[in-house]
């Protein structure tokens, strides 16, 4: 295989880069689209498989896009506005279905279509940006470099509007946005020096976790219900794929009143404040001291168990159905095994890494769990990141 060289790559691969292979050796090309035939050069030589950056696109996909922002291929924010939303929507099932078959040693996942809960565009409640030069600005792909951001087409409205307003940012490191997009309400989180147009925003501002302007939390309404969300607190940045993901686990798990509902990493109780409307009572664990001050809220008036621990330490309770939404790196055979040792009779597992998913999967079927199905749920649109929901029962 020489330096330079053309190749047709043959499906996407979990990362957002597409895969082929040359000379039986396999090649991830990032910027290429499955199916495209392209010209690219090796950055990154192993002896099983390269890397390759994008010199020409040969001969183009049809699914491929003119994308629409201005700072896209230097920005690390998107990686793929250049693909067409239906073939982004139908690439994150092929890569959850990849992930289960290749990991989870499942011969036909039943993986369903992906859901698409909102715009491709506008739906993020809640973005992270550093400051270069006063203005505002995100990390160079593949960098730690920065690089100016003049809009964020992934902004919902407000947040959006609150973005051209901002000003000068000087002496500001780095700054987070967050919205309640059902509730109108804002909020800016700020690391350094609080601008003095500060009070013109309209915001709610903290700088680090300290309230300046307005209170240190936003409202958000999620399946008819508010929520209190803290300025540092977790919350899905897709509030439209929240309400999916509740309708998914509902699904699920159809849990019935005279059973009780666990809420693994509860967060500030997305899941237990909708859902657990339908259980007799609902035991919810959440680590993060911050978090559970927006629990303990979100939940008063209802019959709940709140559990400040780690989930893997286990939780003196007992369950009749369970929904767990682990960090990244997923359960691990622990987290599988404190879930399931009161033996419920379903689960409903929020992932938002397929091959963690898929690894755990093997986990549940220890345990004497089968995966009933799973469903991609397209919380991040222009980005390779998937959210999925999958549904464990006993046979």
């Amino acid at each position: 295989m020489g330096n330079v060289f053309e190749v047709t790559p043959l499906r996407w691969a979990h990362g957002g880069e597409a895969v082929g292979r040359v000379d039986g050796k396999t090649v991830f090309v990032p910027d290429v689209l499955p199916g495209e035939r392209a010209r690219v050069r090796v950055v990154l030589d192993k002896p099983s498989w390269s890397r390759a950056e994008l010199l020409e696109v040969v001969e183009a996909s049809p699914d491929r896009v003119s994308p629409p922002c201005g700072v896209f291929g230097s920005c690390g924010g998107c990686q793929w506005q250049h693909v067409d939303y239906a073939a982004q929507a139908l690439a994150k099932q092929q890569v959850v279905s990849g992930q289960l078959q290749h990991l989870g040693g499942m011969a036909d996942p039943p993986v369903r279509q992906t859901v698409s809960p909102g715009s491709p565009f506008g739906y993020r409640n809640r973005m992270t940006f550093s400051v270069e030069g006063g203005s505002p600005a995100m990390y160079r792909r593949r960098s730690r470099d920065h690089v100016s951001v003049p809009e964020c087409l992934l902004l919902v409205p407000q947040l959006a509007d609150l973005y051209s307003r901002l000003g000068d940012m000087q002496g500001v490191s780095e700054f987070t946005l967050r919205a309640g997009t059902r509730t109108g309400e804002t909020l800016v989180l700020i690391q350094g020096q609080v601008p003095p147009q500060a009070s013109s925003w309209g915001a709610a501002v903290m700088r680090r976790s300290r309230p300046v302007i307005g209170r240190p939390y936003l409202h958000e309404e999620v399946a008819g219900v508010r929520l209190r969300v803290s300025g540092r607190s977790f919350f899905q940045v897709n509030t439209d794929g929240a309400e999916a993901l509740v309708g998914l686990v509902t699904e699920a798990l159809e849990p019935r009143a005279d059973e009780t509902l666990l809420d693994g990493y509860a967060g500030a109780g997305l899941f237990s404040a909708t859902i657990g409307r339908d259980a007799g009572r609902v035991v919810a664990v959440e680590s993060e001291k911050r978090t559970v001050a927006d629990l303990v809220k979100n939940l008063k008036g209802t019959t709940s168990q709140i559990v400040q621990a780690r989930f893997e330490e286990g939780v003196d309770a007992r369950w009749d159905v369970a929904v767990v939404d682990p960090p990244r790196a997923g359960l691990g055979p622990r987290g599988v095994e404190v879930v399931t040792s009161p033996r419920p009779r379903a689960v409903a597992y929020v992932s938002c890494d397929p091959a963690s998913l898929a690894r755990d999967v093997r986990h549940f079927e220890e345990a004497g769990y089968e995966c009933r199905w799973v469903t991609p749920v397209d919380m991040f649109p222009q980005t390779f990141h998937v959210e999925s929901v999958a549904a464990f029962a006993r046979p």
